[in-house]
């Protein structure tokens, strides 16, 4: 089992969500955040004053899967997240130990 953390364009989520859909993910959180990497933000401008912004709002999408469907995922992630562009986002993926569905007590794979 793996811990999939996607780093992504807010626009790019509903792309996301249905591919990993069709990928056999079941369920994955979602969380505005904002952060900066090569992109390094960018300079608007606000009645006459221009100001950069530093922090551009991005979307966190976190994905518990299988080993199964794993690669699968990661696939649908990099297709449907990605313009081409600096600034498309990152993913990480983290070893699972061990998941536990909280209401049944089920574990690992069955807690998926």
């Amino acid at each position: 089992m793996k811990l999939i953390i996607a780093i992504i364009r807010p626009f790019k989520l509903d792309e996301v969500r249905e591919a990993l859909g069709e990928a056999g993910v079941t369920g994955l959180t979602v969380t505005e955040v904002k952060g900066f990497g090569r992109q390094k933000g960018h300079t608007e401008l606000y009645r006459g004053a221009e100001y950069v912004v530093d922090f551009l709002p991005k979307l966190k999408i976190e994905a518990a899967v299988s080993d199964d469907v794993f690669d699968a995922a990661l696939e649908a992630i990099t297709r449907a997240a990605g313009t081409g562009k600096v600034g498309d986002g990152k993913v990480f993926v983290v070893p699972l130990d061990r998941v536990i569905r909280i209401r049944t007590g089920e574990i690992d794979a069955d807690a998926l």
